[in-house]
This record gives C-alpha cells, structure tokens and sequence, in this order.
C-alpha cells in the first residue's frame, strides 16, 4: 500500500508558494502528497511536476464541484461549466505526471437539497460524469468517486451507491474512493464496505472520526485493515485532516484537529504503518 497526506493539514490553499510541502512529505518517507485542485488559476503544473521529479514523490489529485459547476444542476450551462472544470482538473492531474484524481465530484458539496436524489439527478451526473471519463481515458487518467456524508451530500454517501453512479456511467477508467471519516456515520461495516470497493478501489482516506490524528479515536482500523489486508491493497491511502477552514470549500475547522501538520503526520504515519505491517501491507 502507499502511504501519503493530504497538503490541506498545513495549508488552506495551494499555490507556489506550498511546494515546500512537496519536499517535507518526501522527508518523512511518504508515498505521495495528494494535491488539491480547487484553485486551478494558482496551480502551476510545471512547477509542481518538476519538483515531484526532483524529489521522486509521486501525487495524487482531488476536489470538489461548487454551486457553479454542479453537474447536478438544472441549468445546462452550470452542467457544462462543471464538465469543463473537471476536464480541466483531469488535464492538471495529467500535466503534473499524475494518473488518479478524485472526490466529491458527482454534485455540488453541501448542496442545500431538500428531497432526496431524483433519478434525473442520477442522470445528469452519470451523463456529465461519462464524458469527463472519456476525456480522462485519453490521457490515462482514471477517476474516483468518493462517497461522503449526508451533510456534505445528497448523492453518494455510500460505496454501494458510488457502485450505481460508477455502473450508469459506464466507463471502466471510473473507481471508488473511500474515507473512513465518512464511513463512520455512513456504513453500517468497514469491512464490508472496503470489500465491496475490491478491485475499483483507487484511493483510501485515513481519517479518524473527528479528523484528528488516527488511531486516537472511535474508527475501527482492524476492520478497515483486515480487509485491505486480504484485498493485498496496493494502492493509495492518503491521511486527510485539515488544518484551518479554507476559503474554497467548507472544512468546520472550529478547533485544532492535531497539535501540528508534522504531529499528524509523524503520529499518524506511524500508527498506520503498524496496522500495514500487522496485515501484511508493507
């Protein structure tokens, strides 16, 4: 399994100016770094693949869609101004020698619904989603669907349902993310739920339940681990907490999560990496 972080636990944007992330995540002896990309117009791809290269630190991609590129959207010209932006976000992903970007990228995050899904909902996402997929087969990029909680969505909140939109969408280039900090409110078993994921699985979030540093709270690591561990998952597993509120998407930070980025990190890693070993992932 590969072992990163996620740059929100030190920064609440991404620019030039957090590349020296880059080389921090390289010297605690991580995987990879896993880069957001809601800020699009600062994300200099460039500069980004040439100190990944440097380093040899391999990368990862997410986001999320906001109001205005919802795919989800009544209005066809939201619908394709969020199909633009994820074709844009495959193309970043691509440019910095990454092959996988995923997250909420279904709906729009924190859409104030007031009934559940329709299926023309399903649609539009499927159908918008289909050709983002297509675009990113192109340039051998696949895309994972990240089911989070109900208060963060009305879509996909569970890996069975990321299974319906990845099965209306019908592109084999589509996976399933997963992130225990969500699956503690949604699955009824973390086991289950990541050997349902299986062979789709492209990215795991390690979370605890109140995003603080794992091991130290409620989320059930020997399950999740029994099941990588007879999966022989091989993929990535990112730690995800973050360390203020962001101004491009909500994170409730009301409190301090971890005492530092480096603590999550360094305490974080070191617990994950006992369960790896534990179940024969190392």
């Amino acid at each position: 399994m590969k072992l990163g972080i996620h740059a929100y636990a030190w920064c609440s944007r991404w620019s030039n100016e957090t590349l020296g992330l880059i080389d921090k995540v390289k010297d605690f002896g991580m995987d990879f770094i896993e880069i957001p990309l809601l800020d699009l117009d600062v994300f200099d791809a460039e500069e980004i693949r040439g100190r990944l290269e440097e380093t040899g630190l391999g990368a990862v991609t997410s986001t999320v869609l906001l109001g205005d590129t919802d795919i989800t959207s009544d209005d066809e010209d939201v619908r394709k101004k969020g199909v633009d932006y994820l074709k844009d976000c495959v193309k970043a992903t691509s440019d910095i020698g990454s092959n996988s970007f995923s997250g909420v990228i279904y709906s729009q995050h924190v859409k104030q619904a007031r009934n559940r899904p329709s299926e023309q909902d399903w649609r539009y996402s499927a159908g918008c989603l289909r050709e983002v997929a297509r675009y990113a087969k192109d340039l051998g990029v696949n895309i994972g669907l990240e089911p989070v909680n109900r208060y963060e969505t009305y879509l996909v909140n569970t890996c069975e349902q990321a299974f319906k939109l990845k099965d209306m969408i019908g592109e084999d280039n589509v996976k399933i993310h997963l992130d225990t900090y969500h699956m503690n409110i949604e699955e009824k078993s973390f086991y289950d739920a990541t050997k349902m994921a299986g062979p789709d699985l492209i990215h795991y979030h390690l979370c605890e339940n109140d995003r603080g540093v794992p091991g130290t709270g409620l989320v059930d690591w020997d399950d999740i681990f029994k099941a990588l561990g007879e999966m022989d998952y091989r993929g990535n597993a990112a730690l995800e907490s973050f360390v203020d509120i962001t101004e491009t998407m909500n994170t409730w930070v009301w409190r301090q999560l971890a005492p530092s980025g480096d603590a999550l990190l360094r305490d974080g890693s070191g617990f994950i990496r006992k369960m790896m070993k534990k179940y024969g992932l190392q």
